[in-house]
């Protein structure tokens, strides 16, 4: 060897440097068989590698591409199931939708023919096995606001025994009136909403509403302008407050006082309003054959009928209010206990007469 000194040359083959002094070595033992290490075939594989590496790179873009197209095709394909799924969806709850409303009117027409033959039974009315609905004053077609309203007081009545339930387990119980007070105002706050659903029931038929065939033939043997008279049910329950202090009974005398007066009024407005209908109608002659003239201006009359019926509900949710701002929150809660089960057993009461009247008819 000429030189023994050591000097580094770069390979980019290991990334390190390579003494010198080992290639010389490497050129006195070359041969035939020996490998050539000659700088030509150093650049010549130094080219190759940077070759690869660049292949190498290439042959990584394309698998690259291809997984960005997967996955292009994997998004596209799970919009298009989620889209499926709400179309899917969305026919399912039209065909839910479509089946409630079915649902409904058959529950409808199931209490109209309900009612039907509890009128008819109840009046006797049958004509060859069928019902004569003209005879029952009904036309047989579906007003939508009266069967709505009977679906809600039937769930109105159901509700109202669950109350009342419930005010007998409180008062039984150890609560306080915090307590008890949340199941008064839940009472109170369910009697008012029977008041709304009366004032909308007799704008859609009034006559229908001041019959009560709504309630049971016990509860109309009380009615007074679509319910029973505020009066009448202070002085039934009023036992049932005891033991009430010398001011709380002359208040609640004062308001049952006042309610026989309101009342009065209401009553008087009544006749007075069933006088005016009844003139207008026999107007003109009655022979004539021709009444519609009348028949429309006694309908005009009528229109005063919703309000006398709204009034009357008024007075009795007024007097709600007053006796229970009257009564401390146990006794507000014994009066509506009371109340509760007082018409409870009307309807009962009702139960039991159709159940003797058709057994004496057997």
């Amino acid at each position: 060897m000429n030189s023994t000194s050591t000097q580094f040359v770069p390979s980019r083959r290991m990334g390190i440097y390579e003494p010198i002094h080992q290639m010389a070595m490497w050129g006195d033992f070359k041969g035939d068989n020996c490998l050539d290490t000659s700088p030509p075939l150093i650049l010549d594989v130094d080219a190759k590698i940077d070759n690869q590496s660049e292949d190498t790179s290439h042959g990584t873009l394309g698998p690259s591409n291809r997984y960005d197209q997967e996955a292009s095709k994997m998004a596209d394909k799970v919009s298009r199931r989620l889209a499926q799924n709400r179309e899917a969806a969305r026919k399912s709850r039209l065909r839910k939708k479509a089946y409630v409303q079915q649902l409904e009117n058959s529950k409808l027409r199931l209490i109209q023919l309900e009612q039907e033959l509890e009128r008819a039974r109840q009046q006797g009315f049958y004509v060859g096995g069928g019902l004569d609905t003209s005879q029952l004053g009904y036309s047989g077609t579906i007003n939508p606001g009266i069967a709505t309203f009977e679906m809600e007081y039937s769930h109105w009545v159901e509700e109202q025994n669950r109350q009342t339930d419930n005010l007998r387990n409180a008062l039984h119980s150890d609560i306080g009136d915090p307590e008890l007070r949340k199941h008064v105002d839940g009472a109170m706050r369910h009697y008012f909403k029977l008041f709304t659903m009366k004032a909308t029931a007799a704008r859609a038929d009034v006559f229908y509403l001041m019959s009560g065939m709504w309630k049971t033939s016990a509860e109309r043997f009380f009615f007074w302008i679509g319910g029973l008279r505020p009066s009448e049910l202070l002085k039934i329950l009023l036992p049932q407050l005891e033991p009430l202090s010398s001011n709380q009974r002359f208040e609640v005398c004062t308001l049952r006082q006042s309610c026989q007066q309101a009342e009065d009024a209401l009553s008087q407005g009544m006749e007075k309003l069933h006088q005016i209908v009844a003139e207008t109608l026999a107007s003109g002659q009655l022979v004539e054959g021709n009444c519609l003239a009348q028949v429309r201006t006694a309908m005009e009359k009528l229109e005063a009928l919703v309000r006398f019926v709204d009034q009357a509900d008024h007075l009795r949710q007024e007097t709600l209010q007053q006796i229970s701002r009257i009564l401390t929150t146990r006794q507000a809660a014994r009066g509506l206990l009371a109340l509760g089960e007082y018409l409870k057993r009307l309807r009962t009461l009702s139960t039991l007469w159709s159940s003797r009247s058709a057994e004496s008819s057997q």
